[in-house]
């Protein structure tokens, strides 16, 4: 495709033109293109053996450096050709300026003389002066005007026995129009720039004397133009002057009348762009055009005002160097053969370090062959093969280690499988427990309930659990088993089945309930709910008898166990040694549900209290385990408090959302530390 754009480049019109633009595109995807072929070639072909990285590298650490540093020097150097070139042209400028500034001051002289032989004459005459005495006066659009005392003088030439070429060019030099009728105000003495005078550039100068008391004031004027440049650019190229919104050095361009901007302050600081000078051809390949432009001002000749501008300069090296020693040809002859001799010795250096390197890299290579050749040997499953050393080295020390690490290999990957398979165990029991807690919704009338588990490690020793029963009846129920891992999730389990194997019990219990001091016994509501849940206080009492006669003497657990019957809102609990639970009242009061006894299954014979209490519209049951509120971090726990501020915070949003801003608090509180123990949180709203 570039080939083609480029035969349809050479085409003339706009349709060479658009080929030509392109061409250029397809260039640009054409290196994209080799730069990834060339990567992945690199990569998969030339760096997969460590010989040719080492190589690789190298050559990256020798050259990397020398690149850099060639860079910089480049970047470096162009910045001093393009600034070296601006400051000639300048400096060429300025020697332009002193040229005319003597040409204004030799005039001055005979006029000042003139008026202090005739204070009131108003028209000067002028002598004739010799061509080659003034080669500025001769350039096309001198011009020469001055004023005594403010008011203009008229200038002549003499006319008998003079030169008629001469008498008519050197007529046209004198009352040229300066643009004004009368001088600026802000003009002062022994002034000299360049002005912007009606879009057009002038080199003028002004030059004051004293007359028997007149001021005399002759101002020197020369356009600057196309040939004025042409006498900067010599030695340089070519030299653009524009303004300061306008930086592109082109071909000359037409007439900007049309193009000036409509705002009238910026046209006021805008004149016509010059060019001048020519830009020879390179002389060698690395003759490259070197393009630079430096900020400058100008004045406006109407009200003194800086005229912001740019002077934009396209050379080339050689023709910098050639000015740069003007002055000492020998000189830079010395100095550039010494840069030359200096870069062949470092390209020398370069090359021995090279060569060393390979050779150093050889050594390298042959004990990562064979360290190559082993893993090959053990990935086929020959773990016996051992790699034989010789040499005393780090990469023989890494030999050896191989040997040691291939005897060792066999041994982790027994150990691997039985990790395995003691993970695979987890996971069921994981799954297994996870069926134990309640998933479905619970539906019953005027009453909601929410429970969480989330456990410490893979298994959890808390338990909770919803059962309901005929009528809307609810039992409630959590509890925290001693300890954590297997051993507590085994026990957790065992205290679910008993939970829900004697809700259904028609077991009586010879011992009489013993009711708390404050609460008010409702023997009614009690064999309600008898009638198909054990109450809370015999079935705390079977479980204690069943876990202590079923496990070790020093596992127990903590257990609350609740009946909600739906239909008179009342609530009957027992607490065995559990964190008491929280009714957060509709009216803003807290109670504690703490009527029971001591833990489960560490003592025989225990009997269990049990209490009643109405729930009203609004109030929220908050049920949790130890692993909620004794979190620590470095400000201490996490507390009751804090976490009664959080479920206030949120109360009358659903019970879900309780649930998940306490366990956000919680993750907060704890931090990056690992979970301390298993975090059970049980939710439940009367509507």
């Amino acid at each position: 495709m570039a080939a083609i754009l480029f035969a349809g480049s050479l085409l003339p019109g706009a349709f060479g033109g658009f080929c030509s633009g392109l061409e250029q595109l397809s260039l640009v995807l054409l290196v994209i293109l080799f730069a990834i072929l060339g990567y992945r070639w690199l990569v998969h072909r030339l760096l997969w053996t460590v010989r040719n990285r080492l190589i690789v590298t190298c050559l990256l650490m020798g050259l990397a450096p020398v690149v850099m540093f060639g860079t910089l020097a480049a970047i470096a150097a162009y910045l001093f050709s393009g600034q070296f070139a601006t400051s000639l042209a300048i400096v060429a400028l300025d020697q332009s300026l002193v040229r005319v500034r003597n040409t204004g001051d030799a005039f001055a002289v005979p006029i000042t003389h003139t008026l202090k032989q005739n204070p009131q004459a108003h028209a000067i005459t002028i002598p004739l002066f010799e061509e080659s005495s003034l080669s500025v006066a001769e350039q096309k659009g001198f011009a020469l005007s001055a004023w005594c005392n403010g008011h203009p003088l008229l200038l002549r030439t003499e006319e008998a026995g003079a030169n008629l070429r001469q008498q008519k060019q050197q007529q046209a030099w004198f009352n040229a129009p300066l643009g004004h009728s009368a001088l600026p105000a802000w003009l002062h003495a022994g002034f000299k720039g360049v002005v912007k005078d009606d879009d057009r550039l002038f080199l003028r100068t002004v030059t004051e004397m004293e007359a028997d008391g007149n001021d005399v004031i002759v101002v020197a004027s020369l356009p600057v133009d196309q040939s004025t440049l042409n006498d900067v650019a010599t030695g340089l190229g070519t030299v653009k002057v524009s303004p300061s919104f306008n930086t592109q050095i082109d071909e000359p361009e037409p007439s900007r009348s049309a193009q000036r901007p409509a705002a009238h302050a910026k046209s006021e600081m805008s004149f016509n762009s010059l060019q001048g000078g020519t830009l020879v051809p390179a002389s060698r390949f690395f003759d490259t055009r070197v393009f630079f432009t430096a900020p400058t001002h100008f004045v406006n000749w109407r009200d003194g005002a800086q005229v912001p501008a740019l002077i934009g300069v396209i050379s080339r090296p050689t023709l910098l160097y050639q000015r740069l020693f003007a002055s000492s040809v020998r000189l830079g002859v010395i100095v550039r053969d010494a840069l030359i001799g200096i870069a062949l010795f470092f390209l020398l250096m370069e090359m021995l370090a090279f060569l060393m390197a390979v050779r150093l890299s050889r050594s390298i290579t042959s004990s990562i062959a064979g360290l190559y050749g082993a893993t090959m040997q053990i990935d086929r499953g020959n773990l016996a093969h051992r790699i034989h050393v010789e040499r005393r080295d780090q990469l023989a020390a890494l030999s050896t280690s191989f040997n040691t690490m291939a005897g060792s290999i066999e041994h982790l990957l027994g150990q691997q499988r039985e990790k395995e398979r003691i993970q695979s165990e987890l996971a069921i029991a994981q799954e297994v427990q996870n069926n134990l807690f309640p998933h479905a919704p619970i539906a019953l009338h005027g009453f909601e309930v929410h429970g969480v588990c989330k456990p410490a490690r893979s298994v959890s020793g808390d338990y909770y659990d919803f059962i309901v029963g005929e009528e809307g009846v609810l039992c409630l129920a959590l509890g925290d088993i001693s300890g954590k891992g297997i051993s507590a999730a085994l026990l957790m389990a065992s205290l679910h089945s008993a939970v829900r194997a004697y809700r259904f019990a028609g077991e009586t219990l010879d011992d009489t309930l013993q009711p708390c001091e404050d609460a008010v016994p409702d023997p009614q509501a009690a064999s309600d709910s008898a009638s198909t849940f054990a109450s809370p206080g015999k079935l705390l009492a079977l479980l204690n008898r069943h876990l202590y006669s079923s496990t070790q003497p020093e596992k127990y657990a903590t257990l609350f166990v609740a009946v909600y019957d739906s239909s008179t809102r009342r609530l009957v609990y027992s607490n065995g040694g559990q964190l008491p639970p929280l009714v957060l009242c509709a009216d803003g009061s807290v109670k504690r549900l703490d009527c029971g006894g001591s833990v489960v299954g560490l003592l025989d014979g225990m009997s269990y209290e049990e209490a009643t209490i109405t729930l009203d519209p609004g109030d929220l049951l908050v049920a949790y385990s130890d692993g909620v509120t004794e979190p620590e971090n470095e400000f201490g726990e996490f507390g009751e408090d804090r976490l009664l501020a959080i479920i206030r915070q949120h109360q009358n949003q659903p019970l879900g959302t309780i649930s998940s801003q306490t366990m956000r608090a919680l993750h907060s509180w704890i931090g990056t530390a690992e979970q301390p123990d298993d975090i059970t949180l049980v939710l439940a709203r009367q509507l």
